[in-house]
């Protein structure tokens, strides 16, 4: 979002998320010894509670460019349409919201390339990304198969700190984030059949156990609501056109992916699987710059669409010039 601004000529206040100041000005000094000019870039680390509210209705705030949570980016969004004395133009929100991902998984599926599929998407990065997979949809004739090949490989993932090759899966981002997630775990030994983790690994820190929750019903918390972390939930479909009801009964609508050998269903899938970012016979994380644009609709955001050619756009202003030649 920060280049994008740059590269089209405007100015940014970068504000980073509080619990990572560091890496946001890492980056704020790469661009430095890139050679841009001082005031292009300003550097703003503080609490979004603190400045928020501030720059996005500031009368001189021409867009607000956001990555976070639901609740926060509809809030920057009713902020910025709201109106301030010496403000000249209609504030443009670009925001990319929250997700509550699936990976349907059909009768005809490589179950081993499915179950990797999943595990990466699920716990990668502990889970804490608005793309993870935390629901798997999984057809009913091989939805037991699939849950012991699951449970197996859940079962070989390491958790410890982050600087440690051997360690799958790290901390998550601080204590806030931790009890959150402990009390969906809760809930979710109520929703559905605990197969694998169920609460805090061990060590001294925000350590968590990747949890897979099984016999889920579609419409539980633990399958409705963001949970970001390390938390799966599986829910049985009995035909194709179930697993995709069930994958679009959600709010959000960021990835999603579909692992069958059957391309009709590839095809149904591709017309009627409602998210921004759909994969095929992939995990649904892990977008590529310049090859997969980024970005989701309805509650997952504005469906802007990082790293796509007309990503630019929205961060310009159009004007339209016509000369009539004389002699």
């Amino acid at each position: 979002m920060t280049a994008a601004s740059i590269v089209t000529g405007n100015t940014v206040v970068l504000k980073p998320s509080s619990d990572a100041p560091a890496i946001a000005y890492k980056f704020f000094e790469a661009l430095e010894e890139a050679g841009m000019p001082p005031g292009v870039v300003n550097f703003l680390p503080c609490p979004g509670g603190v400045v928020g509210d501030a720059l996005v209705g500031h009368p001189r705030t021409r867009f607000v460019a956001f990555t976070g949570s639901k609740d926060v980016g509809l809030h920057i969004n009713e902020l910025a349409a709201e109106t301030v004395p010496g403000q000249i133009w209609v504030k443009r929100v670009i925001a990319e919201m929250g997700g509550k991902d699936s990976i349907v998984v059909d009768s005809d599926a490589d179950l081993d390339e499915a179950v990797e599929g999943v595990v990466s998407s699920a716990f990668g990065y502990q889970g804490q990304k608005c793309s993870a997979c935390s629901r798997a949809i999984v057809l009913a004739p091989v939805y037991d198969d699939f849950l012991q090949k699951l449970q197996k490989r859940v079962a070989q993932i390491t958790v410890g700190p982050a600087e440690r090759p051997d360690s799958y899966m790290g901390p998550v981002i601080n204590a806030k984030a931790k009890k959150s997630i402990l009390q969906y775990i809760e809930i979710g030994k109520t929703e559905g059949r605990m197969i694998t983790g169920g609460g805090e690994s061990a060590g001294t820190g925000h350590y968590i156990q990747p949890t897979v929750i099984a016999d889920v019903s579609p419409t539980a918390r633990i399958a409705q609501e963001e949970i970001f972390g390390p938390v799966l939930a599986v829910i049985k479909a009995g035909d194709f056109d179930e697993a995709l009801a069930i994958a679009n009964n959600t709010i959000y609508g960021l990835t999603g992916a579909v692992y069958t050998r059957d391309r009709p269903k590839l095809d149904k899938a591709t017309e009627e699987f409602f998210v921004g970012n759909l994969y095929l016979n992939r995990k649904c994380t892990g977008a590529l710059v310049g090859a997969h644009p980024f970005g989701g609709f309805n509650m997952s955001g504005t469906d802007s669409k990082a790293g796509g050619h007309d990503y630019l756009l929205l961060f310009t202003q159009a004007k339209a010039v016509s000369e009539r030649m004389t002699s």
